[in-house]
């Protein structure tokens, strides 16, 4: 693929999405105040780019100013809001991207109803993929994921004790063969799983509620 570049004075929009991360840049007018929510998987990174933001994070609140960037964590609640008479725009990333993306939540933090969200608030095309096939194709891609996990924890077992036994005899031997094993068991496991996010990102929206 071709090497894209972006630019915030621009491209206000998801600039690129996957089930690993979703970024974009975002520009949110005087006084506007977003829903207070959390993500139940991702990490958001926030940094300014122009204008202030005030964030609430878990209770705790900070002003933020261009250069500047804050993180709220999985599970926890954020809210930000623009200060000034001048517009915000910012960068956001989201890691990983898996609906369902937010978690609304009530003024004392407490857990609303989840929400997912069509593919088009995230500058995405919806499938157009017949819908028992989009969900014939998760099921395998969760046998596939299996299968692959179990054999990874099997390899993981024996290689493990393996290298045990050779640091415990202070020896090298082998070892970088054993955590070769070990890496590509993980390697192999969470690139299934990748896969089969981004095939539940497909069929999530199209099967319930969005909005």
């Amino acid at each position: 693929m071709a090497l894209q570049v972006f630019d915030y004075h621009n491209d206000i929009r998801n600039v690129f999405v996957s089930p690993q991360i979703r970024s974009r840049f975002l520009r949110m007018e005087p006084g506007t105040v977003a829903d207070r929510h959390s993500h139940d998987l991702g990490h958001e990174i926030f940094l300014i780019l122009e204008g202030k933001a005030r964030f609430e994070i878990s209770g705790e609140v900070a002003v933020l100013e261009p250069g500047q960037m804050c993180v709220a964590r999985i599970d926890e609640p954020h809210q930000v809001s623009v200060i000034g008479d001048e517009a915000m725009t910012m960068y956001l990333s989201v890691t990983p991207h898996i609906q369902p993306t937010h978690t609304r939540r009530g003024d004392e933090g407490e857990r609303l109803p989840i929400r997912f969200m069509a593919s088009s608030a995230y500058d995405q095309e919806e499938s157009r993929i017949p819908i028992d096939e989009e969900i014939d194709n998760f099921v395998e891609l969760a046998e596939s994921a299996a299968s692959i996990a179990k054999t990874a924890a099997e390899e993981a077992r024996m290689a493990g004790a393996r290298l045990s036994r050779a640091l415990g005899s202070r020896s090298t031997d082998g070892t970088d063969r054993q955590r070769e094993i070990m890496w590509f068991g993980l390697y192999r496991t969470f690139d299934k799983l990748f896969e089969m996010a981004d095939q539940w990102n497909k069929l999530a929206p199209r099967t319930g509620t969005t909005g």
